[in-house]
């Protein structure tokens, strides 16, 4: 049942996917120049992209982050190798994660001790290049991806390479089981896996992953932003004394229309009580969609102001701004959302109205605040079964439950001051992945040695 990442079976499948990527080569091109019309990043730095470097560092732990979510989940741990003295090589697809690692690591970068990059196309040459530049020590790769080409390449220049912050939802494999199961066999094919939760892990290995660790959540070791929270506080003192806030946080395709209602309903209730009706922080995932989310905002009939037309980079409203006459303050800014969720009082956690499932909430716990969500938490079993157990998390089935849960919730401050406590306990019970981790892979790496 269970076969190795070397068997027969997924030679020819690797063999099929190579032949097909090199086909495809020319779609990928266009697919690069197509996004860099929206955003000419793309087009910057396209050598990289085929193992062309302007900088290398060698002896380097290579990191791959695919975009920004994964970098900033990244982060504890590589302070750790940082501090440490190490050197980093972190690779990306999106220019999103790679601002992002410059932005986080901007002394790092400057000295070389981080160099941030995009990750070689998936081609065998091309991550030859990448290991001979930077001969990395060992590799992680951030939560879900899982590239053939990458993990082949490693294993045949010997390149220990560790999924990190890994998990495997139970859909997807339970789906796996009943087909080919590629993502469950491509598993195999990793050094080690470090893995979010007890029941991830112990579906890698079904399939017969080598060296699975229970080792936690990254997210849960990251250090708070402290400046963002600064202003957050700031502004609430001085703009937002007499209403609530509710963030809306990483709201995807979909969930507009359903969020828009739940926005009128919430303020037509306080409307008819006499009371100042909630600001909504509204924090789409996507920056393509910052301009369509208002647009749509505003045909509701609400009043919008987006973050970059009234606040400067230290978030210093303009002399113009007044949040009190404002409904909805639009997010549209990346790598701010710890701004954004020290506003709220409530949060809600995008993606979970939608089947492709709910989004990190591990963020608006960590601020202690009361987080809810939809009905689909498939993609964050862990922590949200968990965090909904300790009664830090509210599940809603339908908006209207929704509506009708949150404004219980703020009506009632004795229930928003147990949930900041029981928030800090369930944060603190579940931090220390870095230490896990850290352990995980030097056991190892330890065990390859001669």
């Amino acid at each position: 049942m269970n076969k190795p990442f070397d068997s027969l079976s997924m030679r020819v499948v690797l063999a099929v996917y190579t032949l097909l990527m090199a086909l495809l080569l020319p779609v990928i091109l266009l697919y690069i120049y197509l996004r860099s019309r929206k955003d000419p990043r793309y087009r910057k730095h396209l050598r990289e992209r085929f193992g062309f470097y302007e900088k290398v560092v060698p002896d380097a732990i290579w990191l791959h982050a695919v975009s920004l979510g994964e970098m900033l989940a990244a982060t504890p741990l590589l302070e750790r190798f940082l501090a440490d003295g190490e050197t980093v090589v972190t690779t990306h697809f999106t220019p999103a994660g790679r601002a992002a690692a410059q932005k986080l690591f901007a002394d790092e970068c400057a000295s070389g001790q981080l160099v941030p990059i995009y990750v070689p196309l998936e081609y065998d040459w091309v991550f030859r290049r990448f290991f001979k530049a930077f001969s990395p020590k060992f590799g992680l790769v951030m939560e879900i991806e899982m590239w053939p080409r990458m993990i082949a390449s490693a294993r045949r220049h010997d390149v220990p390479l560790f999924m990190c912050n890994g998990h495997y939802p139970a859909k997807s494999f339970e789906r796996d089981k009943r087909q080919f199961g590629f993502r469950g066999r491509l598993a195999t094919g990793f050094a080690g896996l470090l893995i979010k939760s007890e029941p991830d892990a112990k579906r890698f290995r079904w399939f017969g992953a080598p060296n699975v660790a229970m080792t936690g959540e990254l997210r849960f070791d990251r250090v708070l932003p402290q400046p963002m929270l600064d202003a957050a506080a700031d502004i609430r003192t001085e703009n937002l004394a007499a209403r609530p806030v509710i963030t809306l946080a990483s709201v995807v395709v979909g969930e507009d229309a359903q969020y828009i209602d739940a926005i009128i309903r919430m303020r037509a209730h306080y409307k008819a009580l006499g009371q100042p009706a909630p600001l909504f922080v509204y924090v789409p995932r996507a920056p393509e969609r910052f301009s369509v989310a208002q647009k749509m905002l505003e045909q509701a009939g609400l009043q919008v102001r987006a973050r970059s037309a009234c606040m400067d980079a230290d978030f210093k409203l303009d002399d113009a701004a007044d949040l009190s006459r404002v409904d909805v303050l639009l997010g549209d800014s990346l790598g701010e959302m710890y701004f954004y969720l020290a506003l709220a009082d409530i949060v809600i956690a995008g993606g979970g109205f939608v089947s492709t499932g709910a989004h990190n909430v591990i963020e608006p716990l960590a601020l202690k605040k009361p987080v809810f969500i939809g009905p689909y938490t498939w993609t964050i079993e862990y922590p949200a079964i968990e965090a909904i157990e300790a009664g830090v998390l509210t599940q809603c089935q339908t908006i209207e439950v929704l509506v009708k849960a949150i404004q219980k919730r703020l009506d009632d401050v004795t229930v928003l001051d147990r949930n900041r406590q029981a928030a800090e306990d369930f944060y603190q019970q579940h931090s220390g992945a870095v230490d896990r981790m850290v352990t995980a892979i030097n056991t190892v790496l330890a065990d390859r040695k001669p």
